[in-house]
């Protein structure tokens, strides 16, 4: 198995679409199996348009809970909470309640609350799932609003993905990342052959994408760089180029800016499955080589 994650440092890069217009080529001469590590926002699916096989109710963390018959109103639990999740009583609420959004489920409440009129249970953070798609099977998921442990539910999702890899014996599997280098970031990159990293030629770019570098460098991941909406910018897209060659970083290539992305996406396709001699589906056939030559 071979293992490729796409990244970018910050959102809206496209890492989305590049990963559909990948699992287009790829799929042609690999087995391919396919996850989409962004569970806060993940959209995968829109292009993919797979037909969901299997759900799973994906466990979170601990969300307190107070007893309002019990409760006698002393403020300790308010006094304790270090993230303001203890809502004190007000003209519409007689008692203190527990906002559960901001409760992080430390339980500090719980432990000095003096009458234990405080509980706390995990809850259901959200769902994953097992879809079949046309280029593979694609595991997936849905986190609530507000919920915590996005790094455990990416690791849940590539787990299963890295086992079905297993099953089939050689093949590939696609990562879609999420944004940022936090904990999901993490998640979604250990293990990975190769990070394909989707920047931009703007202002920020090399910023972005220094962190990104530092994030999956420091798990022993090589990176490789392609550019998107490339000719938007011409002296930042260069200024990105020189910055990969100091740092001896490969350069998979440029992808123009090219309506045939967005016209695709409202399609709900790769774009190379949606016009294969768009300007940007020649890029990215171009790319897929490179990556080819690198795992």
């Amino acid at each position: 198995m071979k293992q490729i994650v796409i990244l970018s440092g910050k959102g809206g890069t496209g890492k989305t679409s590049l990963t559909a217009a990948l699992a287009h080529i790829a799929a042609d001469k690999h087995t391919l199996v396919l996850a989409d590590a962004d569970v806060d926002a993940a959209n995968l699916e829109i292009l993919l348009k797979p037909e969901k096989t299997e759900e799973f109710i994906f466990i979170g963390g601990y969300k307190a809970e107070i007893d309002k018959d019990r409760c006698t109103n002393c403020g300790v639990c308010s006094d304790v909470c270090r993230f303001s999740a203890v809502i004190p009583p007000s003209s519409l609420e007689k008692n203190y309640r527990i906002d559960r959004i901001s409760c992080e489920g430390c339980n500090s409440c719980v432990y000095q609350c003096p009458i234990n009129a405080i509980t706390s249970e995990r809850t259901t953070a959200g769902a994953w799932f097992v879809s079949r798609s046309v280029y593979g099977t694609l595991y997936h998921a849905e986190m609530k609003a507000g919920e915590e442990n996005s790094g455990k539910l990416v690791t849940t999702v590539k787990n299963a993905a890295i086992k079905k890899c297993g099953e089939l014996g050689e093949s590939i599997l696609l990562v879609d990342g999420p944004p940022g280098i936090g904990c999901p970031v993490i998640a979604a990159c250990a293990g990975a052959d190769l990070a394909v990293i989707s920047t931009e030629p703007g202002v920020s770019a090399i910023h972005d994408l220094t962190r990104i570098l530092e994030t999956v460098r420091h798990f022993g991941i090589t990176p490789a760089v392609c550019i998107n909406r490339s000719d938007i910018n011409p002296d930042k897209t260069r200024e990105i180029e020189e910055f990969c060659i100091e740092d001896k970083i490969p350069l998979l290539g440029r992808i123009p800016y090219d309506p045939a992305v967005t016209r695709s996406m409202s399609k709900g396709l790769p774009v190379n499955a949606f016009d294969p001699s768009a300007p940007s589906s020649i890029a990215i056939s171009g790319i897929w080589k490179s990556v080819s030559s690198l795992i």
